[in-house]
């Protein structure tokens, strides 16, 4: 066990699902939008994948920076809605427990939209939030989109409507069907991935 832990970290399960298919070939460019202190990122930058990072914290952001294999230039103090990279500058982006921080419909938009610019065409979106699929009856409204949780907290909650429709509105399309965790009726996060389709 300590062998795997020290190979893969805390990957997402649901991540490293995407890895097991092959959906993340080596070699890939990887941006993680919002990656905290790197929790998805121990095993693609032990294995040479170019890994970058953005996370308004500085101190994830050094964190980050201090995992073996760990480019300290990739990883930058920035809002996932203002990352500099290039558009079209990844192979991938992950958006693991990261968009449902937003604090209102325009900052939801403004972050996805940084997220799926950098992205190149081809590209594979991965994405885990929470919604409010599977405990519709169990979530407080609090405005908008922002909901009180039966665990005491506040998220900015998708359903399967705005995900289907804004794969549209985006031009991706699912790789996966939605998938969703209800965890013992007080949370749920929903697992969206996206391939970007080429501009026609």
């Amino acid at each position: 066990m300590t062998d795997l832990k020290a190979q893969f970290g805390d990957i997402d399960i649901y991540l490293f699902d995407q890895l097991l298919r092959g959906r993340i070939p080596a070699g890939s460019k990887i941006v993680d939008a919002g990656c905290g202190g790197g929790r998805n990122l121990v095993y693609l930058l032990r294995e040479g994948f170019e890994v970058y990072g953005v996370d308004p914290d500085a101190r994830a952001v050094e964190a980050v920076r201090r995992l073996p294999g760990a480019e300290r230039e990739n990883f930058r103090q920035e809002l996932v809605e203002e990352m500099s990279f290039a558009d079209g500058f990844a192979d991938v982006v992950i958006s693991s427990a990261v968009l449902h921080f937003a604090k209102d419909d325009g900052q939801f938009r403004a972050m996805l939209a940084g997220s799926w610019r950098v992205l190149k065409p081809g590209g594979l979106f991965f994405c885990r939030l929470a919604s409010s699929i599977g405990i519709e009856d169990r979530v407080q409204r609090i405005e908008g989109r922002r909901c009180l949780l039966p665990d005491g907290s506040e998220r900015y909650l998708v359903d399967e409507g705005l995900l289907v429709g804004l794969t549209q509105e985006l031009g991706g399309r699912l790789l996966d069907p939605l998938k969703t965790t209800v965890v013992q009726d007080q949370r749920s996060m929903t697992t969206w991935v996206m391939r970007k389709l080429a501009a026609d």
